[in-house]
């Protein structure tokens, strides 16, 4: 029977179409091996530190939308907070399934950007916190 050499690039397409596809890895607890279960449960434990981290940027976000007078200084540290709360939010999910799947399949965890994301924007926003609060005085 011949094979229809645009077959596979069709078909490539048509998994690239789907909504949501390559946003959210799938369900990793179908692929590989059961890890030991230490392994699991330290990977569940980092994801849920990094929900509780966006859940505090969310926080001060709104705090400092609340609590600080002047209207442009909340504005920038409070929509910059919260900007940050919702990128750690959403890229927590997909670090834990790319772990998870990784473990299962015996191979090396992969590379993340977050943590050198996460330490650089906190500082850039203390010090500009900081600097608002100085110009302020």
């Amino acid at each position: 029977m011949p094979v229809d050499p645009g077959s596979g690039v069709r078909k490539k397409r048509a998994q690239l179409a789907r909504p949501g596809e390559g946003l959210l890895p799938p369900d990793p607890r179908k692929v590989g091996e059961e890890p030991d279960y230490r392994f699991t449960l330290a990977n569940e434990r980092t994801f849920l530190a990094w929900i509780r981290t966006a859940l505090a940027l969310s926080a001060g976000g709104l705090g400092a939308l609340h609590l600080i007078p002047d209207p442009y200084s909340s504005a920038l540290i409070g929509i910059t907070l919260l900007g940050f709360s919702v990128a750690t939010a959403a890229t927590s999910y997909r670090r834990w399934a790319l772990n998870e799947t990784s473990m299962r399949l015996g191979r090396p965890l992969p590379k993340s950007k977050l943590p050198q994301v996460m330490a650089v924007s906190t500082t850039v926003i203390a010090l500009l916190a900081a600097i608002l609060f100085a110009l302020d005085k």
